[in-house]
């Protein structure tokens, strides 16, 4: 049994069907309680617009997601971010600045870029450079990922770029987030080469031309994610997937599991549980009540998605890169937005531009709670302050992700291994998703596979 149809789910109903083909003598059946798979992927076409629910692309130097993609045959229909300006731009006092071509995240890789930049005082580049003489930090316990840019770059670097790039992605608070889960490859260049400047430089991620995110990286389905959704779920044979059937419960049964869905109930030898940390906390409270707390402990955040559709005329010329991001202490309602028309092909007709508002976030909780006239004004007021678009949108789409993103807070990863462990001494229960080892397609792909892998070796 998989209980959930995101993708960590779907990743481990198509890995365990492989199993079966290669032999495995596996019965599989997905549970999802919604009407749809997919989870937060998904994809709607609208007037000629292409829609995103969630995650509008993935990673490919995490090789999971892609790995798959070719497997379900999609890898052809994959698409890399458009040619041209891929940079990111960064409100500060209130206007966008280019991030300085160079900067990875976290840190720079090239002094001059940063010198000219206008988003940074001269103390703060000063700060900045001092990463080059500064010593190693000592190898303690996990440390916060705003501690560790503070102490290495400096409180500017942290609050004017690090802040609302990271804490963006996470949709999170940077002083509570915990590096060694998060952003790993920084504690590692510290380790290796002391500077971690010097050490970007050095290493191959430190792409020229690049800033921000690493744009040329990502790629997404020429339709979608929900193309993705899709191409994984179509392999599965006729039964596999059961839709609207919330799990209720997990009981034991001798050496086998009883899985409740409403007025169902499943047998099980093995039980693959890719909801939710604080769902699978409800679920397996009654066999083990420590696992059920480490489960609970783990934190989400709430966000909400505005997307509007644009006519061209008197909004194309106010874009420019793939969009930009909003430090919390510029004290504005928006998180991020992205200028989705100009950062994949085929997302807007001819002639028109597409953009996606984030709002939210384990800081701002009350944003994804206006209704959605309140957010759509919210957010319009926004575009109209910070890139001058007065136009009207001929399309608007709300939405929200309530307890969607989880928070890896300090201390995330050894909590994990506890989870892990007490996990591992339930005959037959796996867990897999988001709430474990990254947030990402590929991260939830490969947590997945894993989960099925185990499972199809202990039963085996």
């Amino acid at each position: 049994m998989v209980v959930g149809g995101g993708i960590a789910g779907l990743a481990a109903a198509h890995r365990l069907v492989e199993h079966a083909r290669d032999g495995a003598d596996l019965d599989v059946v997905l549970l999802e309680g919604s009407a749809r798979l997919g989870g937060s992927l998904g994809t709607e076409r609208h007037g000629g617009f292409l829609l995103e629910h969630g995650a509008d692309s993935m990673i490919t130097d995490k090789p999971w997601g892609l790995a798959l993609c070719e497997r379900v045959g999609l890898a052809d229909r994959l698409v890399g971010t458009r040619e041209g300006e891929r940079r990111t731009y960064v409100v500060h006092d209130g206007r966008l600045h280019a991030l300085p071509e160079g900067f990875l995240l976290l840190a720079p890789t090239a002094l001059w870029p940063l010198a000219r930049s206008p988003i940074f005082s001269i103390l703060g580049k000063a700060r900045m450079a001092l990463d080059l003489v500064l010593p190693r930090g000592g190898a303690g316990a996990d440390e916060s990922l705003g501690a560790f840019v503070r102490r290495r770059l400096g409180a500017e670097a942290l609050e004017r770029v690090a802040d609302p790039l990271v804490g963006g992605i996470y949709t999170a608070d940077p002083e509570r987030l915990s590096l060694a889960a998060t952003m790993p490859r920084f504690l590692e260049l510290e380790r290796a080469h002391r500077s971690v400047i010097l050490g970007l430089r050095q290493s191959a991620g430190a792409a020229r031309g690049s800033a921000g995110a690493r744009y040329g990286l990502f790629v997404a389905p020429a339709d979608g994610m929900g193309a993705l959704v899709e191409a994984v779920a179509r392999p599965l044979p006729e039964g596999v997937v059961r839709l609207r059937a919330t799990v209720e419960s997990l009981a034991r049964d001798g050496t086998r599991w009883r899985v409740a869905a409403g007025a169902q109930a499943f047998d099980a030898d093995a039980v693959i549980v890719t909801a939710p940390a604080w769902v699978a906390a409800q679920l397996v409270a009654p066999h083990d009540e420590a696992l059920a707390r480490d489960l609970g402990a783990i934190e989400y955040a709430s966000s909400a998605t505005v997307t509007l559709g644009f006519r061209a005329e008197g909004v194309a010329d106010k874009l420019q890169g793939f969009g930009f991001v909003v430090p919390f202490a510029e004290r504005r309602s928006l998180l991020a937005c992205t200028f989705a028309s100009r950062k994949y092909p085929g997302r807007a007709p001819e002639g028109h531009e597409l953009l996606r508002a984030f709002v939210g976030g384990a800081r701002r909780p009350d944003l994804v709670e206006l209704d959605d006239e309140a957010l759509l004004r919210t957010v319009r007021a926004e575009l109209r302050a910070l890139l001058g678009i007065v136009a009207e949108a001929i399309l608007t789409r709300v939405e929200r992700w309530r307890r969607a993103m989880p928070q890896y807070a300090v201390g995330h990863l050894d909590r994990v291994r506890d989870i892990e462990r007490r996990a591992a001494a339930l005959p037959g229960l796996a867990l897999a998703g988001a709430a474990y080892r990254g947030v990402g397609i590929p991260d939830c792909v490969r947590s997945g596979e894993a989960a099925a892998d185990a499972v199809a070796g202990r039963l085996r």
